[in-house]
């Protein structure tokens, strides 16, 4: 006997949209066999009560026995028995139909009572249990809405446990309604195929034993038919049953797990969280602006495809687009009053939609997942063991070592000044370490505190500084123009986010910037903090600007004579850094380490920054000032252009032209 289709058992707890696609198949063939029972029960009765018109009666039961085969069931897989068993048996109610129908009872006890019993008995069975299904899980979307509304601000232990246990009684109780459901579509699957057929032995064994004429014309061509359909449904019955043991078995397995299956977030404390994902799916609350001010949310499925983020609501047969994740960033941020929220921002800066998760384990593991996929590892050829090789060396800070820069030094614009040596307060010329490299103490302090943050939002600036002029956290006045820029001779653009900045101990070599480069991915990595403020960086001749991308609001300024080293890593060529000199009250100097992650190669702000230096030193000397310029090739309009677009050379450092423009 063909197999049949079946509903897997184990997708009933996670009710994914694709699970209940496929339910609304097995439904509609369920509400298909239903209408196609109750008019094959009408034909039947008709037989059974019209014994004066048993012609005209046998002959409809012959053509709705035909119209099995047309009534399309959406899961028609193994019927063709079926069909070809009611064809012959059309063939049989053609002939008997002009014979006489007497022995109501027997046609009654053999015919007309087992479709009544599948009908009332399975078919209602079913109905119920759809019925019940449904009801669980409204139950359980409405306990998720009440848990996913809990307040973060004042947190209430006893009603998160009380909503934590509803939920998980809601959850339990929609995968056992579910469980029920799914085991009786399946079992309907075997027991139609018997419905249809027994019914009619009972016809075709009542007719023989009661017209001697019928027996004497059709047992010796019908006995051995009827055996072989009887054994047909036999086996069909034995299918059943082992399949039934098997469901039950299945059955309570799953429902033998952990309480924390049906708990959301019960590994709160230390939840295992997988941070190599290259993809993921899962139910997310969506927030939607419906004012200006005001907001809803809205629980959907999510899934990661190729670079898309797709969404998917229950009920829909496939997936839309919702936010392309190539070169976006994301971070936690705190909504409303709601916990475990993050962000996607687009590659141009602009706010991108606003998800919840269930819990701190999904939360994280999204943030992870976005991460990975908008660097575009899914395009390789082993993504998996490119993402763990990328968070590996993030977590390299675990294992001490002496310094992160025990690797060949390469020679290149962003590591090294105009010149090979530096000027000291003093004017002295001191040369640049180069038979050793320093180790890790004598670079950055032990225990030197990380700030993560750069500054406030934009928006918190504007607020508190309002009608008054503006102080920047970093000591430096704010103004709302920047007449500096106008009048400089390199006007550079490039779009950063801010990773960590600390204290230094040294300027004298750029090791110092590798050593701050691992110990912030280190911090990042074990604190699990994935938020970063993104900014304009422009460089120009005389400063570097960090400005809000949304207000165009300074957020900090260094003039371009206090970066004394900078450089971009060797191996992730996003990275860069700068090395700041600031004078103190005290009157000595304080250095400073700034850690970003640039959209573009670090090489080419580096570049920017040391031909930015070169103007200054060239600055006073008119013919040095021009013979520079001149080096620099000129646009159409007039515009410097370092050519920072085109390709590296194959040493692998900057172009001697590079590509971005600037007023002259």
């Amino acid at each position: 006997m063909p197999a049949v289709d079946k509903l897997l058992l184990e997708e009933a707890l996670q009710d994914s949209p694709q699970t209940r696609s496929l339910l609304s198949v097995f439904e509609e063939d369920a509400g298909t066999l239903t209408d196609y029972t109750n008019q094959l029960l009408q034909a039947m009765q008709r037989v059974y009560g019209a014994q004066n018109e048993m012609c005209l009666a046998t002959q409809q039961l012959s053509k709705q026995l035909l119209g099995y085969e047309k009534q399309n069931f959406a899961l028609g897989k193994g019927d063709e028995e079926v069909i070809s068993t009611l064809h012959y048996f059309s063939k049989v109610v053609d002939e008997l139909n002009v014979l006489h129908t007497e022995l109501a009872k027997q046609l009654a006890d053999t015919m007309v009572l087992p479709i009544i019993q599948f009908r009332e008995k399975d078919l209602t069975e079913v109905s119920t249990l759809k019925d019940l299904f449904g009801l669980a899980s409204n139950e359980h979307d409405l306990s998720m809405a009440k848990y996913s509304r809990l307040p973060k601000k004042k947190e209430n232990e006893k009603v998160k446990t009380e909503v934590g246990k509803e939920v998980a009684a809601a959850r339990r109780k929609q995968h056992l309604s579910s469980l029920q459901y799914y085991c009786a579509l399946n079992a309907l699957q075997y027991r139609k195929r018997m419905a249809m057929m027994e019914p009619m032995i009972g016809f075709a064994h009542g007719q023989i034993n009661f017209f001697k004429k019928g027996a004497e014309m059709f047992s010796k061509r019908m006995d051995s038919f009827l055996s072989s359909v009887a054994d047909m449904v036999q086996s069909i019955q034995v299918e059943l049953e082992a399949e039934a043991e098997k469901m039950r078995v299945s059955q309570q397995e799953l429902l033998s797990v952990d309480e924390s299956v049906y708990t959301p977030d019960s590994d709160v404390a230390e939840p295992q969280i997988n941070r190599n994902l290259i993809q993921k799916a899962g139910y997310l609350n969506l927030r939607n602006k419906t004012g200006l001010v005001t907001t809803t949310w809205e629980r959907l499925y999510f899934f990661t495809q190729g670079g898309n983020l797709m969404c998917q609501p229950r009920g829909a047969v496939a997936g839309g687009l919702i936010q392309d994740l190539d070169n976006c960033s994301v971070m936690a941020v705190d909504c409303e009053d709601r916990r475990y929220c993050f962000q996607i921002t687009t590659p141009n800066g602009k706010s991108g939609i606003i998800l919840q998760a269930e819990s701190r384990k999904e939360n994280e593991e999204w943030i992870c997942a976005i991460n990975n996929i908008s660097r575009q590892i899914y395009l390789t050829d082993n993504p998996e063991a490119v993402a763990i090789k990328l968070n590996q060396t993030a977590l390299q800070a675990v294992t001490p070592i002496t310094s992160f820069g025990k690797k060949q030094e390469s020679s290149c614009p962003s590591q090294n000044l105009k010149n090979s040596e530096m000027e000291n307060e003093n004017d002295k010329i001191v040369p640049k370490a180069t038979a050793s490299i320093p180790e890790a103490e004598e670079l950055i302090a032990p225990g030197t505190p990380i700030q993560f943050d750069i500054v406030l939002p934009a928006t918190e600036f504007l607020d508190q500084n309002r009608g008054s002029r503006r102080t920047n956290p970093f000591g430096e006045t704010e103004d709302e123009s920047f007449p500096e820029a106008e009048d400089s001779l390199l006007q550079q653009m490039f779009i950063v986010r801010f990773l960590g900045s600390m204290a230094v101990k040294t300027d004298s070599t750029t090791e110092v910037i590798y050593e701050a480069m691992r110990q912030v991915l280190a911090a990042r990595a074990i604190h699990n903090i994935f938020r970063m403020t993104e900014s304009h960086l422009m460089v120009t001749s005389q400063s570097l600007r960090l400005i809000d991308p949304q207000t165009q609001v300074s957020r900090a300024n260094f003039e371009l004579t206090s970066v004394t080293q900078f450089a971009a890593h060797q191996e992730n060529k996003r990275l860069v850094g700068f090395v700041i000199r600031v004078p103190e009250s005290t009157g000595e100097e304080s250095l400073s380490t700034y850690i970003f992650e640039s959209n573009s190669e670090g090489e080419k702000i580096c570049y920017a920054i040391n031909l930015g230096k070169e103007i200054i030193e060239v600055q006073k000397d008119p013919e040095a000032l021009a013979q520079l310029m001149l080096s620099i090739p000129l646009t159409n309009d007039g515009k410097y252009v370092l050519l920072n677009d085109q390709p590296d050379d194959n040493d692998g450092n900057p172009s001697e032209h590079r590509g971005a423009e600037s007023e002259a």
